[in-house]
């Protein structure tokens, strides 16, 4: 199989797999995105972790990627409390990783973070102050204060003075609204494209963008001892622009996890069929190669 790129207007039905052992044996390599395939944001989910063990065994690499914007070692803790085990993977890559690096590249510039405590362990060992943003070179953006009351709306008056001096933006999390529990909640990736649409300009750390993509392909390239070519790794996920689109630009073969965020109203306890899914994606110009309903072995 190769990354799908297709005529806008196609709509043929996408393969549903029961189980990802279907597949499985054309891949040297998973990528697997975090939040909304191994967990929910409360808990995780065990089929989905046993998937993982099971293409271990087998002598397949598995990498989480995602787009927290944190450091992976925060990331490792944070998702062992949802109950995901330290030995279902072979590494974490988040899009905090590779925003650490963009910081890392402005040597001497002043920062203005713009996001909840929580997400300050970004800039742990960094030699740089955060600083006001009246007084700042760039802006790091990696979510709302208040996810759960907030909208990209009540950021407009700050975003508007940030956007009349000209700041350039790093947004550590492209995603625009994931689901937390039954909940589906905004993501810094919404306020980003506001500062966008009043003119500021944005640098994107995580999915779909490619830095993520090559630093992946070098933990894995290192773990494997060998580089291992795109076409043999498989990304799996449930964010059409960031898992899906991603992957194809990268080159992977990709598996599409449906969820409320992109199909609002659906229940979850009835089988989407793959005419509903490759719906979906008509007019998108990309496809995955399959979809679960869950990741499963």
């Amino acid at each position: 199989m190769e990354g799908m790129l297709v005529n806008k207007d196609q709509i043929c039905e996408i393969p549903l797999l029961r189980s990802i052992d279907e597949i499985s044996h054309n891949y040297d390599a998973w990528l697997v995105d975090l939040w909304g395939v191994m967990h929910n944001g409360e808990t995780a989910y065990e089929n989905a972790v046993i998937a993982c063990e099971r293409y271990r065994e087998q002598g397949g690499i598995v990498i989480l990627l995602s787009n927290a914007p944190r450091p992976w070692r925060s990331v490792r803790h944070q998702i062992a409390g949802y109950g995901l085990p330290p030995d279902m993977d072979d590494g974490i890559v988040t899009s905090g990783d590779v925003t650490r690096a963009m910081i890392a590249a402005n040597p001497g510039r002043d920062f203005f973070h713009l996001g909840p405590e929580r997400d300050l362990p970004l800039f742990e060992g960094l030699e740089v102050d955060t600083v006001p943003p009246e007084q700042a070179d760039i802006v790091v953006l990696t979510g709302f204060y208040d996810d759960t009351t907030e909208t990209p709306e009540d950021y407009r008056p700050l975003l508007t003075k940030i956007r009349q001096r000209e700041l350039p933006m790093i947004c550590a999390n492209p995603d625009i609204k994931v689901e937390r529990g039954e909940d589906v909640i905004y993501a810094a990736g919404a306020i980003a494209a506001l500062y966008e649409e009043l003119g500021g300009e944005v640098v994107y750390a995580g999915k779909p963008y490619r830095p993520i993509y090559d630093l992946a392909l070098s933990k894995i390239a290192e773990l494997a001892g060998r580089d291992i070519p795109a076409g043999q790794i498989l990304a799996i996920g449930d964010g059409i622009n960031t898992d899906i689109r991603g992957a194809v630009d990268a080159g992977m073969d990709s598996l599409f996890i449906p969820s409320g965020v992109h199909i609002e109203g659906h229940d979850p306890d009835i089988p989407l069929a793959g005419s509903e899914i490759a719906a979906i994606f008509k007019g998108r110009g990309f496809r995955p190669v399959a979809a679960m309903m869950a990741l499963q072995w």
